[in-house]
């Protein structure tokens, strides 16, 4: 049987993981071989995952931990998308300030399975504007330094980096931010792609399935500072179901819209921040809202909103914050039930999870 090839996409959050091997996906589909995503997270009910299935691309997920931490099953998944989805190349993300897949993933998969896989480059993704925390300017964008050591340690830790949302950036500002790469690390391979456009996914591909992973020695096992910094942040996942109490249809779009802001603006209140928070909302029949917040200092992103008006919706809210895990619970429970009173609706919550990194009893 012909080895699968498989790989790791690490990077900060909001760095557009999902969106990239989504694009990766529908390309090495067309013009490659099968492909498969695994959404990871720590949590449960992922954004990721849904978004990923209205793509059409072959999905499976892997919640409650990283891959890192869950070898045995991150092996029977891959194994199960080759034998049942027939896929010749499968790609997982890791959580999104996760450091140290390289040692506990590939490492692992190179000692025991090498004989079964093959493995494609190390892939670090990183955004504009969270890499100008360690550019000459070193902007502040209300993060503590702790994250900012995070950033540091996933560039470090790629066989190759990749600098996504392009099309936000001019040519001279694109020279810009890849000559810093090229500096700051000069032994490591860096490209340029806007996932959301396309642009660069072809040459991805090629050097994805081309090359294989230098499987260097890296490690985070009883570092400190690692262990600070990921206990600054906190992980929120809910599931819930809204609908008019009267029956009649509004703009589901606005009650995103509005939900999101009263998030943001519990957060700034309390002086906090979120670095990734991401909803997933439909409404059935291929009708969707997605949308993405990488801060309280900028704008709500959407990826698709809702094109009609809609009596009802499910949701998925996922967050990973820099504030403690009670009192994101509590801003969070203030947000929903601000847009309930607004909109009048009904609401039913699925499931709700809400942990520190260094909360006692996780």
């Amino acid at each position: 049987m012909d080895k699968i090839r498989f790989m790791v996409v690490s990077g900060f959050l909001g760095a557009g993981k999902t969106t990239t091997m989504i694009a990766l996906a529908e390309y090495m589909d067309r013009n490659i071989g099968k492909t498969a995503i695994i959404a990871n997270d720590l949590g449960a009910n992922l954004v990721d995952t849904s978004l990923t299935q209205t793509s059409g691309c072959t999905v499976a997920e892997i919640g409650n931990d990283c891959i890192c931490y869950q070898m045995d099953n991150t092996v029977d998944q891959i194994r199960r998308l080759r034998d049942k989805e027939g896929a010749t190349f499968v790609m997982s993300d890791i959580p999104g300030c996760g450091v140290g897949a390289l040692d506990h993933v590939y490492h692992t998969l190179h000692d025991d399975n090498a004989d079964e896989f093959t493995l494609s480059p190390f892939m670090v993704m990183v955004d504009p504007e969270r890499l100008r925390m360690i550019m000459p300017e070193h902007a502040d964008i209300n993060l503590p330094e702790e994250l900012v050591y995070l950033l540091k340690l996933q560039l470090e830790e790629a066989d190759l980096i990749v600098l996504n949302k392009i099309d936000l950036l001019d040519e001279s500002t694109i020279d810009r931010y890849m000559g810093f790469l090229h500096e700051a690390c000069p032994d490591i391979p860096a490209m340029k792609i806007s996932a959301k456009d396309k642009t660069g996914i072809p040459e991805l591909a090629e050097y994805l399935t081309t090359h294989e992973t230098a499987l260097k020695n890296f490690s985070v096992r009883n570092n400190q500072e690692f262990a600070d910094a990921e206990a600054k942040l906190t992980w929120y996942n809910r599931r819930l179901y809204l609908k008019t109490k009267d029956g009649s249809k509004i703009d589901c779009n606005a009650v995103v819209d509005d939900l999101i802001e009263g998030i943001r603006m519990g957060l700034i209140e309390r002086k906090r921040n979120v670095p990734h928070l991401k909803t997933f909302a439909t409404s059935g029949n291929g009708d969707f809202n997605k949308a993405s917040l990488i801060g309280v200092d900028y704008d709500t992103e959407y990826a698709q909103e809702f094109l009609r008006d809609h009596k009802n919706m499910r949701m998925i809210i996922n967050a990973r914050a820099v504030c403690e895990s009670r009192p994101l619970a509590r801003l969070m429970d203030d947000a929903l039930d601000e847009v309930c009173d607004k909109y009048d609706l009904d609401c039913q919550v699925f499931f709700t999870e809400c942990f520190g990194m260094a909360d006692e009893g996780r």
